[in-house]
């Protein structure tokens, strides 16, 4: 398949170099222009605009910082909707939407696709980097059934993990609710690593010390080792995206009369 990608951060860029490395054409493009050079030295085409992207390509992926990001890559200048009058053969059956942003936004992006015969998946993921390297990504999928089948090779090649929640939003309602819980056990992760320290245990051996106990998760196993050494190196996420999540979750919760707990 030819895949179109927007979005080279922590977790698209390691999208992209594992696509290239299944032996997938990607074409991409990037608002910052410095990532792009690496990619063409993987065999990536570099396209001048999303608009560009748009031609050619049978699925696109978008992994951007918010979904005010997303609706301006296909909404803007050049954008991927600025085009709409492409004929139907150089159009993608489907844009799969990897981004964690507004279940509402993704209703409204939805319905801006299906007015120009373009599938839309929100499709957040969880997993990190480290997932997005190796293809295992969770992928939390909300569309039209028609528009996740058709984006199925994409999602498939990206995740080992893949269920579809519901109609346009469904993705994006449930991504929310995985980053609370991502969240509040982050911080009580460090909370409690903290308190060992002053107690005087040995952090380095936390981690391993609670494996397999009901205290562990994926996010003690990563993050509590590098909390423990004050390793910053490499990087597994950004605070600033992680606070944008937790208050689109409170503001959900906040509409919909349900109690958030105070991350």
């Amino acid at each position: 398949m030819n895949v179109g990608f927007i979005g080279l951060g922590d977790m698209g860029l390691p999208m992209v170099r594992h696509l290239l490395a299944s032996g997938h054409p990607v074409s991409v493009w990037n608002r910052s222009k410095d990532k792009l050079g690496p990619l063409a030295g993987l065999g990536a085409r570099i396209a001048e605009s999303p608009t560009q992207l748009m031609q050619g390509c049978d699925l696109i992926g978008l992994c951007l910082t918010s979904h005010h990001a997303v609706e301006e890559a296909c909404c803007g200048i050049d954008g991927l909707f600025s085009g709409s009058a492409f004929p139907a053969a150089s159009r993608p059956s489907a844009i799969v939407d990897f981004s964690t942003g507004s279940p509402q936004a993704a209703k409204k992006m939805a319905a801006l696709a299906q007015a120009r015969g373009i599938g839309w998946v929100d499709a957040p993921v969880s997993g990190g980097p480290r997932a997005a390297a190796t293809g295992e990504l969770t992928v939390l999928a909300g569309g039209e059934q028609a528009a996740v089948q058709a984006a199925s090779p994409l999602l498939q090649a990206v995740a080992a993990n893949i269920t579809h929640l519901g109609p346009s939003g469904s993705g994006q309602m449930a991504k929310l609710c995985n980053q609370l819980i991502v969240a509040c056990n982050v911080l009580a992760i460090a909370e409690s690593i903290a308190l060992a320290r002053r107690a005087g245990v040995d952090t380095t051996l936390l981690a391993q010390a609670l494996h397999g106990g009901f205290a562990d998760s994926r996010p003690l196993q990563i993050f509590g080792p590098c909390m423990a050494a004050h390793a910053f190196e490499p990087r597994l996420g950004a605070i600033s995206l992680m606070g944008k999540d937790v208050l689109l979750s409170a503001q959900m919760a906040d509409a919909l009369g349900a109690v958030s707990p105070p991350c």
